[in-house]
């Protein structure tokens, strides 16, 4: 299977503290991978390494076979990203924060493609209203309609499913895996749901003080930790850093 993105050796220091430290993974054509950790494991670094946030202080990001540290110019229009703490203009409606990013990211037909996100996040009925004005759910389905705007190949979100209720996190789900499905797309994910994960996840990357500690599919790390849900596999890994 084609790897779309692949890092090597990726570290990150801030003065003396190492937030990312020789972190390297595969990502495969149509897949969506779990990004795990406690707090301070080095997971907001590493996606804002992978989004040119953050230049890597070592390492290597290859996207698409670029070298995307040196030229993330020629594949930004290929990905996209999401995330519930980064926010949209608040002044702008719903409407006009979907028209301006799907002119940001070149997509033609800009109209349609605003109906059909609607349509397919179920924005329609606060679609012209201010951001300033909605719930933090209503945010977090308009950052993700935000995310799909130029119908993205690669797919970075922060905690996809926050602030939503059960009924709306199911049908986001079925939504990215169909969505992965159809466009062959490769998604990855930082969540503290561990549900969601088993749920979603091909596979699992989990980290500890900018490390990878684990990694694997969500059954293979049930199997090999002895554990009937991934939760009780993090805990595990996060209190002592790996199997005993």
């Amino acid at each position: 299977m084609t790897v779309v993105l692949r890092a090597q050796d990726l570290t990150k220091k801030f003065s003396n503290v190492l937030a990312v430290d020789a972190l390297c993974f595969e990502l495969r054509k149509g897949t969506i991978t779990a990004l795990l950790g406690g707090n301070g494991a080095g997971k907001t670094t590493t996606l804002s390494m992978l989004l040119g946030l953050l230049k890597p202080t070592s390492g290597k990001i290859e996207l698409f076979d670029r070298n995307f540290i040196t030229s993330r110019f020629s594949v930004l229009s290929r990905m996209n990203f999401s995330s519930p703490y980064v926010d949209l203009p608040q002044r702008l409606t719903v409407r006009e924060n979907l028209s301006v990013y799907a002119r940001l990211y070149g997509v033609r037909d800009v109209g349609e493609r605003i109906e059909e996100v609607v349509e397919q996040l179920r924005l329609e009925s606060f679609l012209d209203r201010r951001l300033r004005k909605l719930s933090s759910g209503q945010k977090t389905r308009v950052s993700l309609a935000k995310a799909m705007i130029n119908r993205p190949e690669f797919l970075l979100l922060d905690e996809p499913t926050a602030s939503l209720d059960p009924d709306t996190t199911s049908w986001i789900r079925e939504f990215l895996d169909s969505y992965r499905r159809d466009r062959g797309a490769t998604i990855l994910f930082a969540s503290h749901d561990m549900r969601e994960v088993e749920l979603l996840c091909d596979e699992v990357i989990l980290l500890r003080r900018g490390k990878c500690v684990e990694s694997g599919t969500p059954q293979s790390l049930l199997d090999k930790y002895d554990h009937e849900r991934l939760e009780e596999v993090f805990i595990q890994v996060n209190r002592s850093g790996g199997a005993e």
